[in-house]
């Protein structure tokens, strides 16, 4: 199997298997990989690729992995039933222990693409959690979601901005992506990064809640910045009409390393999150980024607007980011919003990491895995 893994550091291919195995269910390559890499850097890790396309010959590879090399622990990022069915398999056959680590509440996330699966979704988050030796959540709403569940220990790593730019840098970023969509130096500019998947139930993707929110201002100097791409830009392009390009922006993929720059282009982001069991768990890898970028954050009134709030986020109304209640209100704090409020906002924003440092959770997920696996020999 050395063929189908790569070591979280140098590795040749004659190398002796190691005692971790991981991989990340959204798929290699992937910014959940890059995660389970960072997490793990300091401890002796193989990574099996995993092809999200693939699931049937993915399950195979991970539960071959499991079989031929019956490592010490297994470490699964994201919450994707060919990867979780794998860990179960090779636990309840070889005895091999498992770690899983998830941004998500499992079976609510499941549950919103699929509903007619919620009592089997569920089952499978119960069995996942009940059995894994470890649980490493993204936000510590999941830890105790797992810990309820049957996980018998569990730690949080909020996650990170994989980079920052200076004060200096971020003004000439922000100069240079504004001329590059034609976007005016003193435009209200409020932005969003993310994958843009349409949700065909509700009708939504990451996006639609700025467009139209400004379907209903009447100011002119206000505009969205939507970056990502996914099958929801057709739809936003289409819903758009006449303010594409002018008063909606779509920037479509950019690479990870140019986000900051992205960001630095513009004044306010929009964190939309659903106030329920899929929405009120999560924190998502953009607040880590948006706060490194000083960027506010308006979201909806999930746990994380209260927990985080040091004066630097806007809480709206309304259950979801689709809801008319929402995008109402979305729209008057666009109408009114003044540079002066927008400053005050930002100069709340705290100056640390604080707990999206990425040593420190780098530090205690190295010490939680040691932890587990020297339990488990003693």
């Amino acid at each position: 199997m050395t063929e189908q893994m790569s070591h979280s550091g140098a590795m040749s291919d004659q190398a002796a298997p190691s005692s971790l195995l991981g991989f990340a269910t959204q798929g290699s390559g992937e910014s959940d990989e890059a995660r389970l890499r960072e997490l793990t850097r300091n401890l002796p890790i193989q990574l099996i690729h995993f092809d999200h396309g693939a699931k049937i010959s993915t399950f195979v590879r991970v539960f071959d992995a499991i079989r031929e090399n019956r490592p010490r622990l297994v470490i699964m990022e994201g919450s994707g039933i060919a990867g979780g069915l794998a860990l179960l398999l090779g636990r309840l056959l070889f005895r091999v222990p498992y770690v899983v680590s998830s941004g998500d509440a499992i079976a609510p996330f499941l549950t919103s693409r699929i509903p007619l699966l919620k009592p089997a979704f569920l089952a499978y988050e119960h069995t996942l959690c009940r059995f894994a030796a470890g649980f490493i959540g993204w936000t510590p709403y999941l830890v105790g979601r797992a810990l309820s569940f049957g996980a018998p220990r569990a730690m949080t790593a909020q996650g990170w901005s994989p980079s920052t730019l200076a004060p200096e840098d971020r003004l000439r970023a922000r100069a240079r992506v504004r001329n590059k969509f034609g976007i005016p130096p003193e435009a209200l500019v409020i932005g969003i990064v993310g994958a843009l998947v349409w949700n065909a139930r509700v009708g939504y993707c990451y996006g639609y809640e700025l467009l139209n929110a400004l379907k209903l201002v009447q100011r002119r100097d206000a505009l969205a910045l939507v970056v990502g791409d996914g099958d929801g830009k057709q739809q936003l392009t289409d819903a758009a009409g006449a303010m594409l390009g002018s008063r909606l922006v779509l920037a479509g993929r950019i690479a990870r390393e140019e986000v900051p720059e992205y960001l630095a282009a513009m004044d306010i982001a929009s964190l939309p999150q659903s106030v329920d069991q899929v929405g009120s768990f999560r924190y998502t890898t953009k607040v880590s980024e948006y706060r490194a970028a000083g960027l506010p954050i308006v979201t909806g009134q999930i746990p994380l607007a209260y927990d985080l709030d040091d004066g630097w986020l806007w809480r709206l109304p309304g259950p979801s980011p689709w809801a008319r209640t929402y995008i109402e209100s979305l729209a008057r704090l666009i109408e009114t919003l003044s540079p002066g409020e927008i400053a005050a906002k930002r100069s709340a924003i705290p100056s640390e990491a604080g707990e999206f440092d990425r040593e420190r959770q780098v530090a205690r997920a190295t010490a939680f895995i040691n932890d587990l696996l020297r339990d488990r020999r003693e």
